[in-house]
């Protein structure tokens, strides 16, 4: 997945337009973006919406984003949501892999009860909202084989810190939150999961947008959310590997085949190592992931 569009789960039209938006995965929200008053009302819209399109050839991935565990509707949302086979779940608030394990306890309960595959259900852990899950960044490693992503956000964040603002007058994400996107990254890394990237709030600022995507992908994301559909196409271009990067990617993992068993390896006049290999196998199969089957 490259691009990750966030979605009110309580607005039929929404989930509609962003149906046809070309975005690898939408994160229909129960919690955020939905008000106290509509909560019953939008797992039932998204319930319906997932119903109605999950068996469609095409179709993005469809995340839900419940409450968070320590709200006490995480459960009422799985039970209003579960039957109607979301590909994953968003857990807001996440600190730790303590959290992604109960959460996957739930998701194995209401798999069983809804007749669906065992594991079937992913998890994708937005684990930066507030100071506690900076400190539980390298725990998510072995929490569950459900765990697809972490992935980090400052607005949340910000609101927990007191601060009055996430980004200094450049533009550019302060320390704090410049800490917090880093050790997301070093925490996927350590969990084996996909980074992704926080969203970029000022969705008429396409020129800001390309560079913080730029710099994401530099650094090692693999995706980054959306909160507005004119974001996607330019998300999904710069997670596009390039055509010249994908025969790079090739050419690396093919001079390894034929030389079996070596360390470095020679192409187009550059010697290369084994973290060169995994760099070009995690290129394509991230490729063949955005690719392939939703």
């Amino acid at each position: 997945m490259r691009s990750l569009l966030f979605v009110p789960g309580d607005s039929q039209k929404k989930l509609e337009k962003a149906l046809a938006t070309d975005a690898d995965a939408l994160l229909i929200d129960l919690e955020d973006s939905v008000s106290l008053q509509s909560k019953t009302e939008a797992r039932q819209i998204t319930s319906a919406f997932l119903s109605e399109h999950r068996n469609k050839v095409g179709r993005p991935r469809f995340y839900v984003r419940v409450n968070g565990l320590t709200t006490g509707m995480t459960d009422v949302d799985l039970d209003g949501i579960m039957q109607a086979a979301p590909d994953g779940i968003v857990l807001p608030k996440t600190v730790g892999g303590a959290d992604v394990t109960l959460l996957s306890a739930k998701l194995a309960v209401r798999e069983a009860g809804f007749g669906l595959v065992d594991g079937s259900t992913r998890i994708l852990a937005i684990a930066t909202e507030n100071a506690a899950g900076l400190f539980a960044l390298g725990t998510f490693a072995g929490a569950s084989d459900r765990l697809t992503g972490l992935a980090w956000g400052g607005e949340d964040l910000s609101a927990d810190l007191g601060a009055e603002t996430n980004r200094g007058d450049d533009g550019a994400y302060t320390d704090p939150y410049r800490l917090a996107r880093s050790l997301t990254l070093l925490g996927a890394a350590v969990a084996g999961v996909d980074a992704v990237d926080a969203v970029f709030t000022n969705f008429r600022d396409t020129v800001g947008l390309k560079e913080e995507c730029r710099m994401a992908r530099r650094d090692g994301f693999v995706a980054k959310m959306a909160i507005h559909p004119a974001q996607v196409p330019v998300i999904n271009e710069a997670f596009t590997p390039s055509a010249e990067a994908v025969e790079k990617a090739r050419q690396v993992i093919e001079a390894f085949e034929t030389n079996k068993g070596a360390g470095v390896v020679a192409v187009d006049g550059e010697m290369l190592d084994r973290p060169h290999l995994l760099r070009a196998e995690r290129l394509l199969a991230g490729l063949a992931a955005s690719n392939g089957p939703q």
